[in-house]
């Protein structure tokens, strides 16, 4: 291969096994620089402070493909900056890794030990001196004045008081450094920049050259030639391959998976379990599945490390999304505050415990204490899908492995200590999902479990079945599989693989069928991905209507999530398998072989667990390669060096000589053998890019906007933090809120109008209750999140409903102050209402009225629960943005609460946001009433009479029943004087119907009823229930009572003066009836096409009404019927070519219906021999019809006729009937030739529109068939 210069660079860029080795620590020069940003306070003693660390040298300097970061590897290295110690501390070297994140969310690996020398310069032992005099002197001030200000100052340091009883022996003991007595140690750092995670490899490669420099021999080479090897001459292992290369003092190994296989970890994913124990581990994990803000807590770097990636790990094949810091400078504290999505490692100095820590936003966050194996979770996390089931499959796996399930508690130093004050704190905070006390109340539980018992009896049967393990790895090696690494790395490898394998097989099972459900772009790429944030990538509502019914709760919020939705958009660029990237081909490849094996239809809902089956592939092909080493580099050797260079002192790291490590070799063998490996790993630019055929700088544009996608930061600039950078970084936040508010106000509102998905050819697509659910809570999560950038002081843990606390407060007081003028205005009111009762004023649009209701629902306990209710409260009445601008609308209070870099003070985006919201209003939402289905609700009733046939002079006493998706009321006796009230109930849902009546008392018991309104006091929603019918003997059907269906009348700001004054001036009675008299001049005639129109689009309704998930089908009532219901529909057919009656004198359909009954029981008497099926049909009809006529219910005709449609749909008799009708005589008699049911084809058309009916199971309310037995 003939490879000039840049060919040479460019392929060992992609393939040297570490880019940089970095040294950091004391800079003799600066001296000692107390370092600000950790934050540390100067009451502390100098030993305990930090002081500012420096990069002392890297090599080599740069090279191209990463170029080096000072600022970040500094921080990184030495995250808590120096720290100082005498010989009695303890100095044992310390490991952690770390990770930077570059702008394009690609990444670099560091692995970096820190150990401690000894302080060689008299200057800075002099210098720790000093500070110590200073600072004693100072103690001893505040120890002599302390006992006067505890008594005087409310407010002074507790600590400090808690000094007096001690005094001097305190004094003594921050006296603990003496230059003449005490050896000064001062921490290094040396570190490996890499571009893979081969954490074990790089860990060994550091503690051999720590070693190297503290024995007591000098090694066998000068350090030079180890680095200069490790940077230069020792490549990555191609994917698929191991390699092997010398370290100081033996040999290091590692190997990488190939591009079948899962992706590289080399991470002891069993320390995370060991750490937090499993129930905590699957909860964590679900929650970095939900994408919700984690922050891990440790004063272990390489703990925090450990568990982020390992928890990233097995999100496998979705990806963290988000920013993703493992270890969070001191420095980037304020960071925390991030109103997005995070994923952050917070150190803990091991003194202050929990309570102490003051975060921004509790109210979507899991805390992971990890030191103390505890985790606190967000309300309303839903579990993930077959959990016991998964428990079970994992605690056998680690079981094996001698880890307990419920984790190893010795783990943690400070458990003991911090137990106590766990256990009485938490033990009140709900959402603590473990408490430390009880560390493991989820576990007990689980044992009761039958799954978990038989576990526990399989385990007592093995005796913890590590012999067994053990078993197989000898079975292995006879084999001659000789293993090159040792055992406690073998069994990391395959607890690592088993673990993963698990946890990846529960998503190729969970998302078997994904693919069915993906919608492929109708136009090219390119538009496509312009268009991309609009665009419905995935078919939720038919994916999740396939799931079992336990699922949903989790995958619906699932489906949501910015990985989700990548992972998706990945598949859609990616067609071909060339194209795809190595995770989305071994995850199809995975759920191809899932598919062959149980040929599983895409519909079939099972919830069957599945073990899983890939475990031993993976593991046999790890051990494979550490059997046979694929590739062994380049051995260290001695190096051009001038003599007398290379030679140190023993204990202390050298600065290496910068010249021989400055350069790589002219020639390097091992990067021409692996070209061709090299070639086949593609670029994972051009393999994410090649196949959209686009030019290079829509390629580049395409690539940085598919990286940033909703994201728009993946880590903090880790830089000198001027505030600029801080207001750069917190605007970048604010502009990436009102993008996230954007796209979820669209998302919800075309998710609910079912506009896009009709147009994408999906046919009318309603959104299920699941998933609204779903979206209003991530709606309330960004609302927390914006709520609780900036905050100055935090109080409780929901930011919104503190804010709205304050709010309330200032509102109530100025209330108390103005005096109680506004009660006089409704007692006006009252008395207006009883000259006109036909009024129902609005409600008044109140933010703090609305508070009060949720202060009042005693199920809501905590301040988040609060906060959502009250989202939800407001989204259902179509205030939200209203109430929300009223609340930002107090300046004072905004300012006194927020800094000046918060979203909320930033007034264009505000302003925008508001605007946003306010979109809601286009669509009804139930989010409120759907959701706090067991508390009590007032409603309000108006019955509105006639205007023209006033019930001035009604006597009888009226009564009425109303009923909602949720239940019913009973009888509730009207005061007739007033004809309105409010009553409390438990809440009623949706209200569907109301029966009205009354007891017929009385000399004038003829009422002619316009309509009825009832309010929900809380929603405001008011239903108007048309009636424009008389209830009486004599009048009309000479109905007593009843049925009408009513519809939502307009929302509250609509209705301003809408139904509040009197309805417009009646038609006469027999005009404006809803089943009207069939009287010549009654209801415009509709021809035949006309009504079996209607009838198709009464029966479409129905049927449509059963094709939707059971939860979200609302009422049948008003398909059956309302104003273009069954009834209604049927209604016309009978009344078609009905002959018109002599004058004054109205005939009815159940005039008819109870002639064809004579005739039919007639028939039956006679004997006349007619077919079986036609003699049960007509026993049925006059069974049916006699039990309506024979019930107590006082229901008029047309009532009765109701009745008996909705029985025969009940019971799928309607069309039987209608075929037994149109062949009855009777039919002569009381119909024109040319009425409909005279038609033969157009009633057999009828009768196979009605035999639709028969698969579904109707279900009539309580209230309809009321003492009907049948």
């Amino acid at each position: 291969m003939t490879a000039n210069n840049t060919t040479t660079t460019a392929t060992t860029a992609g393939c040297r096994f570490a880019d940089y080795f970095v040294i950091s620590g004391l800079d003799i020069e600066t001296g000692l620089e107390p370092d600000e940003l950790s934050g540390e306070n100067y009451e502390q003693s100098p030993l305990r402070r930090t002081f500012k660390s420096k990069v002392l040298a890297h090599y080599p300097e740069n090279v191209e493909w990463n170029p080096f970061d000072q600022d970040a590897v500094g921080m990184l290295c030495m995250p808590k900056g120096l720290s100082f110690k005498t010989q009695s501390d303890n100095r044992d070297p310390q490991f952690h890794s770390f990770i930077i994140t570059r702008e394009d969310g690609s990444r670099t690996y560091g692995f970096a030990l820190t150990f401690y020398e000894e302080v060689a310069s008299k200057q800075i032992c002099s210098a720790m001196q000093t500070l110590y005099h200073m600072h004693n002197a100072e103690q001893y001030d505040i120890l002599h004045t302390s006992t006067t200000i505890c008594i005087n100052s409310s407010e002074s340091n507790s600590e400090n008081c808690s000094d007096v009883p001690t005094g001097m022996t305190k004094l003594q003991r921050f006296n603990s450094y003496d230059i003449s007595k005490d050896t000064l140690y001062v921490s290094k750092c040396i570190c490996l920049i890499a571009p893979m995670p081969f954490m074990q490899a790089c860990k060994k490669v550091l503690e051999q050259l720590h070693q190297a420099v503290t024995s007591l021999q000098p090694p066998p080479l000068p350090l030079e030639s180890y680095v200069y090897n490790i940077l230069y001459e020792v490549p990555l292992p191609p994917a698929g391959r191991s390699l092997k290369f010398l370290g100081v003092y033996g040999p290091i190994v590692c190997q990488r998976p190939s591009t079948n296989e899962l992706p590289l970890f080399d991470f002891p994913i069993n320390e995370m379990f060991e750490l937090l124990g499993l129930e905590n581990v699957l909860q964590l994990f679900t929650c970095a599945l939900l994408e919700i803000q984690i922050l891990l807590y440790s004063q272990h770097y390489q703990r925090l490390m450990t568990v982020a990636e390992s928890i990233t790990a097995i999100l496998f094949p979705c990806q963290w999304q988000h920013v993703y810091v493992p270890i969070l400078p001191a420095s980037l504290l304020h960071f925390l505050d991030a109103p997005v999505p995070y994923l952050m490692g917070l150190h803990s100095n091991g003194q202050d415990d929990r309570s102490k820590l003051e975060l921004p936003q509790e109210a979507n966050l899991c805390f992971v204490d990890i030191d103390n194996h505890f985790i606190e979770l967000p309300e309303d996390l839903p579990q993930f899908p077959n959990k016991l089931e998964f428990i079970q499959e994992i605690s056998e796996i680690l079981m094996a492995f001698g880890i307990p399930p419920e984790g190893n508690l010795h783990c943690s130093e400070s458990a003991s200590k911090l137990k106590n004050f766990k256990g009485s704190d938490m033990v009140c905070d709900k959402k603590n999902g473990n408490v430390a006390g009880s560390a493991l109340n989820t576990y007990e539980l689980l044992k009761e479990n039958e799954t978990m018992a038989r576990l526990q009896a399989l385990v007592r049967r093995t005796g913890v079945s590590l012999e067994k393990l053990d078993v197989r790895e000898e079975a292995g090696s006879n084999k001659d599989l000789k293993v090159h690494c040792d055992e406690e790395e073998l069994k990391i490898h395959q607890l690592n693989i088993q673990i993963r394998e698990t946890f990846a097989n529960r998503f190729t099972q969970m998302f078997a069928d994904y693919e069915v459900f993906v919608i492929q772009p109708n136009q090219d790429k390119e538009s496509w991905f312009s268009n991309r944030e609009q665009m419905q990538n995935f078919d939720k509502a038919s994916f999740l209507s396939d799931q079992p019914e336990p699922y949903l709760p989790f995958l619906s919020r699932f489906l949501e999530t910015q990985m989700f939705a990548s992972f998706i958009d990945n598949k859609i660029m990616c067609h071909d398998d060339d194209d795809k990237d190595q995770v989305l081909r071994v995850f199809d490849a995975r759920v191809d072989k899932i598919r062959t094996l149980n040929v599983r239809t895409p519909t079939l809902r099972t919830s069957m667990y599945q073990k899983c089956t890939t475990i031993d592939a993976a593991e046999k092909a790890i051990e494979l390669r550490l059997a046979k080493i694929d590739h062994t580099a380049v051995h260290p050797h001695l190096l051009d060096m001038k003599i007398g260079q290379g030679k140190y002192e023993s204990g202390f790291f050298p600065k290496l000589q910068s010249d021989v490590l400055s350069s790589s070799p002219a020639s390097n063998k091992w990067v021409k053998r692996s070209a061709p490996a090299q070639w086949r790993r593609k670029d994972r630019q051009k393999q994410h890019t090649e196949h959209l055929h686009l030019d290079n700088d829509q390629r580049e544009k395409y690539i940085q906007e598919a990286r940033n996608l909703g994201t728009g930061m993946r880590q903090p600039k880790l830089s000198n933090l001027s505030p600029s950078v801080i207001a750069h970084t917190n605007w970048k936040f604010v502009e990436g809120l009102l993008k996230e508010c954007r796209n979820k106000t669209k998302r919800m509102l075309v998710e609910k109008m079912g506009r896009e998905a009709v147009e994408l050819g999906h046919g009318e697509v309603t959104i299920t209750g699941v998933e609204e659910n779903t979206l209003i809570a991530s709606l309330c999560d960004l609302l927390e999140r914006i709520w609780s950038h900036g905050l100055q002081v935090k109080q409780g843990k929901s930011a919104l409903w503190s804010h709205l606390l304050h709010y309330q407060e200032i509102k109530e007081k100025k209330e108390a102050t103005l005096g109680s003028t506004s009660s006089t205005g409704i007692i006006q009111d009252l008395e207006r209402r009883k000259l006109d009762s036909l009024v129902m004023p609005p409600l008044k649009i109140s933010l703090t009225q609305d508070m009060r209701h949720i202060q009042n629902i005693g199920e809501i306990k905590t301040d988040v629960g609060k906060a959502r209710a009250w989202v939800r409260l407001s989204m259902e009445k179509k205030l939200l943005s209203r109430h929300l601008k009223q609340l930002l609308s107090d300046h004072e209070l905004t300012k006194k609460l927020y800094k000046r870099y918060a979203f909320l003070r930033c007034d264009d985006e505000k302003e925008q946001f508001l605007y946003h919201l306010l979109s809601f209003n286009a669509v009804d939402y139930f989010c409120f009433t759907n959701v706090f289905t067991t508390i009590m609700i007032p409603y309000h009733v108006l019955v509105i009479p006639s205007k023209k046939l006033g019930g001035s002079m009604f006597t009888a006493n009226p009564w009425i029943c109303i009923s909602g998706e949720l239940g019913e009321t009973g009888i509730l006796q009207i005061p007739k004087s007033i004809l309105e009230m409010t009553f409390e109930c438990q809440n009623l849902g949706k209200l569907t119907s109301v029966l009205i009546g009354h007891d017929n008392s009385g000399l004038y018991a003829k009422w002619l009823v316009d309509c009825v309104v009832v309010r929900n006091e809380i929603t405001g929603h008011a239903y108007k229930f048309p009636c424009g019918r008389w209830l009486g003997k004599g009048v009309d059907d000479g109905s007593l009572e009843r049925i009408l269906v009513g519809e939502l009348a307009s929302s509250i700001q609509e209705t301003d003066e809408r139904h509040c004054r009197t309805p417009p001036m009646q038609q006469s009675p027999s005009m404006i009836r809803r089943f009207v008299n069939i009287t010549p001049t009654s209801r415009q005639k509709l021809n035949t096409g006309q009504i079996q129109e209607s009838v198709g689009e009464a029966i479409n309704g129905i049927v449509k009404h059963f094709h939707k998930p059971e939860k979200e089908r609302g009422s049948l009532m008003l398909l059956l019927c309302g104003e273009n219901g069954l009834v209604s529909a049927l209604e016309q057919v009978f009344h078609h070519g009905f002959k018109s009656p002599r004058l004054f004198k109205s005939i009815f359909i159940w005039d008819f219906m109870e002639k064809a009954y004579v005739y039919f029981e007639s028939l039956e008497r006679t004997e006349l021999t007619q077919e079986e099926n036609w003699q049960t049909r007509a026993k049925k009809f006059c069974k049916f019809v006699a039990a309506i006529n024979g019930a107590p219910r006082n229901i008029g005709k047309d009532g009765k006729f109701q009745l008996l449609v909705c029985l025969g749909a009940r019971d799928h008799l309607l069309h039987h009937w209608i075929a037994l009708l149109a062949d009855c005589p009777i039919i002569a008699q009381m119909y024109e030739d040319i009425a409909l049911i005279k038609d033969h084809t157009l009633v057999n058309s009828l009768i196979r529109v009605l035999q639709t009916l028969q698969e579904f199971n109707i279900t009539l309310e309580t209230s309809l068939v009321k003492g009907i037995d049948i």
